[in-house]
């Protein structure tokens, strides 16, 4: 990488090897355990370094402010995600995402770390594009399973795969972060099956 190009990219979104990556793992796991425990309001660089047991000026050189910190942590969790499952079933498929979103929300660390990331997000734009990145990861991992649904015949082509996996997601974020309501397998089964319903009477169809 030549001096130009190392001067324009953003803080925390190069790959490290080595040493480096172990730095990185360490503080990322720190921010997201002071993400969990205090918010975002309350996220402090030098408070991470600690947690992280290394130099703030590492800490500071690398990522320089808070909100690139957490677009990095976003980035690593986007790339360390479960793998899709793969059933041959659409519903069963449906219901293995609905699962995993249900115990990614509903754990004690993950939960209020995504909590905080999305409050972050709705007033900070670096934040709210780590977090859109994030979702595009995951949705494009699991669109393969409405893919496949249409080339079984299960679904009418033309479905659009994101559409439907963006489905099953959002009645679970909003009992999250909204309504309050009960976050259980059931909730997360009802949105597989509502899912599964509209897919096939054509409602996600481009």
């Amino acid at each position: 990488m030549t001096s130009e190009s190392a001067e324009n990219v953003e803080p925390g979104t190069v790959r490290p090897g080595g040493r480096t990556a172990r730095v990185r793992e360490s503080v990322l796991l720190a921010a997201g355990d002071a993400l969990a425990e205090h918010g975002f309001d309350r996220l402090d660089l030098a408070d991470v370094a600690r947690r992280a047991e290394v130099g703030k000026t590492t800490v500071y050189r690398r990522w320089s402010t808070t909100t690139g910190l957490i677009a990095d942590l976003l980035d690593d969790m986007a790339e360390q995600s479960s793998p899709r499952t793969r059933t041959g079933s659409l519903a069963e498929d449906l219901r293995a995402n609905a699962r995993l979103v249900l115990s990614t929300l509903t754990d004690p660390r993950q939960g209020a770390l995504f909590r905080s990331v999305i409050a972050a997000a709705t007033c900070d734009a670096r934040t709210a594009q780590a977090l859109h990145r994030f979702y595009a990861v995951r949705i494009k991992e699991w669109a393969g399973c409405v893919t496949e649904a249409v080339e079984r015949g299960e679904l009418p082509a033309g479905t659009d795969p994101d559409e439907v996996i963006r489905a099953v997601s959002a009645p679970l974020y909003y009992r999250l972060l909204a309504s309050g309501d009960p976050l259980d397998e059931a909730a997360a089964d009802r949105a597989a099956e509502a899912a599964v319903v509209a897919a096939k009477a054509g409602t996600f169809v481009r």
